[in-house]
């Protein structure tokens, strides 16, 4: 969520029983905006916190001219000291997915290890067995974790961001929000990430959408069925999605406006069960 809205923007979600203490809001308000200068970030986003067993890891996000592309994320403790967290790679995220299991600890020079046994010779029974360690530290897994809820469940409503004839992903300004009726359905919201549905639709299918804005995939198309929860809140006057993939992930928006953003408060783990639950 905007860093700029943020006092706002908190109240709105805050019927997922995650918030911050005045104290953490404060900080946040006042860090957030030297991070964006520092950085030079073109806007940033409080992200969100992943419960920790000793400390939380609070989270933003800064993104440059491409909204989509051009993002960098930083974990702080108290709010205020921020750290750079590294660029997130194919071979980073197999190796937390082998060695990093349970809760997050709370310390980013932690490291997980995971132990491998390897047999020389194919079925040969006085092969040599070779044991392999896989290391990790949790600054590197927070970084994959944080990657992988990003493109998994990031949620934006239909119009939001446009996609430039340079093809950069950018805020659309003249956007007013989705309407009442709109906001019912769960295919006027999209995945903020590269498409994959997208790609495998009928030209037919195809024939309704507009380029600028339908770029990306859509929450309806998701499976399972039934990964989403879409109510409205405050009175009926805010639209609330929550996931039930990556718990603790909580979207908002006010309908006929064009204020939206989401938040992740949670303890950073996926709820694999979910298949079995719905």
């Amino acid at each position: 969520m905007d860093s700029d809205s943020l006092y706002y923007s908190l109240d709105l979600v805050a019927g997922s029983g995650h918030t911050l203490n005045l104290e953490k809001k404060t900080a946040l308000q006042t860090s957030l905006v030297i991070l964006k200068k520092n950085y030079k970030f073109n806007r940033v986003l409080f992200w969100g916190k992943i419960l920790g067993l000793k400390d939380d890891y609070f989270v933003a996000q800064g993104r440059g001219e491409d909204e989509m592309k051009d993002r960098k994320y930083l974990y702080s403790f108290n709010c205020m000291d921020w750290y750079l967290l590294p660029s997130v790679t194919d071979s980073m995220t197999e190796e937390v997915s082998i060695a990093a299991k349970g809760r997050f600890i709370g310390d980013p020079s932690y490291v997980y290890e995971h132990v491998e046994t390897h047999r020389e010779g194919d079925g040969d029974e006085d092969g040599k067995e070779e044991e392999v360690v896989i290391k990790v530290n949790e600054e590197r897994r927070l970084a994959v974790t944080v990657h992988q809820i990003d493109k998994e469940v990031s949620v934006v409503p239909r119009g939001a961001f446009i996609r430039t004839p340079h093809g950069l992903v950018q805020m659309n300004r003249s956007f007013g929000g989705l309407s009442h009726s709109e906001t019912l359905k769960l295919n006027n919201f999209l995945h903020f990430t590269e498409p994959k549905n997208l790609k495998k639709k009928s030209i037919l299918e195809m024939a309704d959408l507009n380029p600028v804005i339908d770029f990306m995939d859509v929450l309806s198309d998701d499976i399972p069925k039934g990964s989403w929860s879409l109510q409205f809140e405050c009175a009926s006057k805010v639209c609330v999605i929550r996931s039930l993939l990556w718990l603790g992930l909580t979207f908002y928006h006010v309908p006929m406006t064009p204020q939206h953003g989401y938040i992740y408060i949670g303890d950073g783990t996926k709820n694999l069960d979910l298949p079995f639950m719905l």
